[in-house]
């Protein structure tokens, strides 16, 4: 790692194993994404849902904090940016909160597969508002991701409702969120993003913990309560790990893994396969983002090979 949390580009013969060991690790972030979205789906039936989601994230920020100073030293605390790490926050707790709801009345397969779309929201963002030049090859990939989308929610349909729409919002609030920790992670150590993060979601949702606490008897709950904090803490720390060993345009492909480990899931807990419209929709969106990883680490390599 380099100054402020930034790797280092890794060159010659190390490159290999260490494009293998991120490509692995996101691929076991994926598993503990997909078994933190199955639990949560478990967990609602019998939770007050702010109580879980204060739990998942004190958790995480509990651990991480235990984890990071005592190896790093109140120095981990350091920020250029404190106002935009508070804001950065905000934006992950808005969207955890609304996957909490979406997987209620969602199976967590088609679930994961709507929020998988966020990248090429990136995209679109990106065109109308940052005003980057955006290939006609992405705007294919963008109408394809759009309208896998559809095929899931399946507007008209007799299963769709406004809380069809509520993963949407989603990608619209982790869309931003990810504008803001690519902007942030030019400067800032992604661990002490992590702590942040996981601190001011706690803090956050600990104002209506007073109003929603409910006694859980059941033993069970409390243990997939602390298997979903686990769960979230173990993702994020591999997703760091991951990213310090290879570059964004290699990892982001095997991300789309999360969507078979979140269909496995619903298979194995809820006995929930997609319907052949759906599936066919999870398969498009897969597809499109997968490509535009593709693409991405394709016109990178472009500048770099007309300048030598």
């Amino acid at each position: 790692m380099g100054p402020g949390g930034r790797s280092r580009p890794v060159t010659g013969a190390a490159s290999r194993p260490q494009a293998l060991a991120g490509i692995l690790l996101v691929v076991a972030a994926s598993a503990c994404f997909a078994a933190l979205d199955t639990t949560t789906k478990w967990v609602s039936a019998g939770v007050p849902l702010l109580m879980a989601l204060w739990f998942r994230y004190a958790f995480q920020a509990v651990a991480t904090t235990l984890i990071a100073v005592p190896l790093r030293g109140r120095d981990v605390w350091r920020t250029r940016h404190l106002g935009w790490q508070l804001v950065r926050g905000v934006l992950l707790l808005a969207s955890s909160f609304l996957a909490f709801v979406s997987l209620r009345v969602m199976p967590v397969g088609e679930f994961t597969a709507i929020v998988m779309i966020t990248p090429l929201v990136i995209t679109l963002l990106a065109a109308t508002l940052l005003k980057e030049r955006v290939s006609a090859a992405r705007w294919a990939l963008v109408a394809g991701g759009f309208i896998g989308t559809l095929m899931i929610i399946q507007p008209g349909g007799s299963s769709f409702g406004l809380t069809s729409l509520l993963p949407l919002a989603l990608v619209a609030c982790n869309s931003w969120f990810q504008v803001l920790t690519s902007k942030m992670a030019r400067t800032e150590d992604p661990v002490t993003m992590h702590l942040y993060t996981g601190w001011t979601g706690t803090l956050v949702a600990s104002l209506a913990l007073p109003f929603v606490w409910t006694a859980v008897a059941d033993p069970w709950l409390w243990a997939a309560m602390c298997f979903m904090g686990f769960m979230g803490a173990v993702g994020h720390f591999f997703l760091i790990m991951a990213y310090t060993r290879a570059p964004a345009g290699t990892l982001t492909p095997y991300l789309y893994a999360q969507i078979a480990f979140a269909m496995l899931g619903g298979v194995i807990v809820f006995s929930h396969v997609p319907d052949h419209l759906s599936l066919a929709g999870i398969v498009m969106i897969a597809v499109c983002g997968a490509a535009g990883a593709w693409l991405t680490v394709r016109e990178r390599r472009e500048p770099a090979a007309n300048a030598a």
